[in-house]
């Protein structure tokens, strides 16, 4: 039975849809892999934190070494719900992993059928709400993150008013992209026996999805970077929730995620030909020759090349690359661009449309690879990123810490994080662009490219400046543990 430490350590459960190593899709696995991990190492003597996830088939067929350490019944309209956890260790992490027939039953992390992820995370929400007491260890905060744990959240507020054991635990729930509410979740709502919200100054609509309901009653909330935490406030961003975020704003905050730099360090990351540093960044072009063999593009380090690696939807702005390529500025330069990612079919077929139009200058690998991208960041000049939205990114943050110099949109982390050349090479880390017209992408792209050819002392200026930044998860663990300790001494 896990004991609990001394009186004055807060205690944390970190509850969330995916981490890394055991499972990622996302960012949010990012996330929930290093952020608790970073807590932990920080802040040993002072913080108890432990995390919690799904127990997903894809986890279970993985050779991971783990104990049953409780059970406990959910109650539904129909039937008992049996879960059952398991404990394993991510480092000296402890790491529970939730199971039951709604998780088991599941083929993928997220799937094409609403109401049965719905179902899935609410048992999962609830589950991790009643694991403390199953574990006779009493938590200070829940963090939960997205909708896929914020019914926790929500059902801690309604339970903790009759509930000793809950009555002094405070939430947070972290915001990582809005627009994703838990579609879907009525029937199970029903079926776990919860009630809507009743929040007057929230529209009808959002009392029975999962992410408002959560965000109605958050102690806390926090977006994952500063200006997407007031982004969220405006009708651009807001999804029709504008003007009931207006009514949180006091428990509003935002808070940057980082990387992990351990894991992204071009001066000993083993998938690289040649390691480098910003001490010897002469080497770095080993990486970008190389590159160019690998894909049979020519190999010059004179020739500007581009990357995109992410998801391929219309949030990522694929679209705005592709179209800026088109632009007949390109038809006379030299150039080159490496798409790396999966997603929407039709954008897949432009890309490789476009492949064939431009044999000289464009490739594709339209799959996810891990040990590719480490290639990419350390080969390429510039990294693509002209997001419509972007709570935080991390490819960003990646590309400079590799001597990538990011070309992205003016929007969330993107500018918490990137410092534009227009404001002085001094400072600058990248190229920003403020509005959603292709054109005026295109026109960043040249600007850029012109940069890399006719000034390169600016452009390693911008390497150095951008491998300079600290994004690491230090950072954003001691704002975390801030919040956390005024949270705890709030009334």
């Amino acid at each position: 039975m896990p004991m609990n430490l001394s009186e004055k350590t807060l205690h944390v459960l970190f509850i969330a849809a995916e981490a890394d190593p055991f499972v990622k899709v996302g960012g949010l696995g990012d996330v929930a892999g290093s952020l608790p991990l970073a807590l932990k190492h920080c802040y040993t003597s002072q913080l108890d934190i432990r995390l919690a996830i799904p127990y997903y088939a894809s986890i279970h067929k993985t050779d991971l070494d783990t104990k049953l350490v409780a059970n406990f019944k959910i109650q539904t309209v129909e039937e008992d719900l049996e879960v059952s956890v398991f404990e394993t260790h991510l480092d000296d992490l402890p790491v529970y992993l939730i199971d039951g027939k709604p998780i088991s039953e599941s083929n993928s992390v997220y799937g094409n059928n609403f109401e049965l992820d719905a179902d899935k995370f609410i048992f999962f929400s609830l589950a991790c709400l009643y694991l403390p007491l199953n574990l006779n260890w009493q938590i200070d905060i829940l963090h939960a993150n997205d909708w896929h744990t914020a019914v926790a959240i929500y059902q801690l507020a309604l339970e903790r008013k009759q509930n000793s054991q809950l009555s002094r635990t405070k939430s947070i729930l972290s915001l990582h992209n809005l627009p994703f509410m838990g579609t879907g979740a009525e029937k199970a709502l029903q079926k776990y026996r919860i009630l809507p919200a009743k929040n007057p100054r929230m529209p009808a609509w959002a009392r029975k999805l999962p992410l408002p309901m959560g965000l109605n009653t958050a102690d806390k909330i926090v977006a994952v970077s500063p200006s997407y935490a007031n982004e969220i406030l405006t009708p651009e961003y807001g999804c029709d929730l504008q003007n009931f975020l207006q009514s949180k704003k006091k428990n509003l905050s935002g808070i940057l995620n980082g990387i992990d730099y351990t894991s992204w360090n071009p001066q000993n990351d083993h998938c690289l030909l040649e390691n480098y540093s910003i001490n010897s960044l002469e080497n770095r072009n080993k990486n970008k020759l190389n590159l160019q063999h690998e894909f049979d593009l020519s190999s010059s380090s004179e020739i500007p090349l581009l990357i995109f690696i992410g998801r391929l939807d219309q949030q990522k702005g694929v679209d705005f690359v592709i179209a800026a390529l088109k632009n007949k500025w390109f038809r006379n330069q030299e150039w080159q661009v490496i798409f790396l990612g999966t997603g929407d079919k039709l954008l897949e077929a432009k890309i490789v449309s476009l492949e064939e139009q431009f044999p000289d200058h464009i490739r594709s690998a339209l799959r996810f690879d891990g040990p590719l991208s480490h290639r990419l960041y350390a080969g390429a000049d510039m990294l693509l990123m002209p997001s419509r939205y972007e709570p935080c990114g991390l490819a960003q943050m990646i590309a400079m810490r590799y001597g990538c110099v990011p070309i992205a949109r003016a929007t969330g982390g993107l500018i918490d994080t990137i410092h534009d050349y227009s404001t002085g090479v001094d400072s600058a880390t990248g190229f920003l662009w403020q509005n959603q017209k292709d054109v005026e992408f295109a026109h960043l792209l040249i600007s850029a490219i012109r940069v890399f050819s006719k000034h390169p002392s600016d452009w390693l200026k911008l390497q150095q400046n951008g491998m300079r930044m600290n994004n690491s998860w230090q950072n954003s663990a001691a704002r975390y543990f801030d919040l956390y300790n005024k949270l705890i001494k709030a009334k």
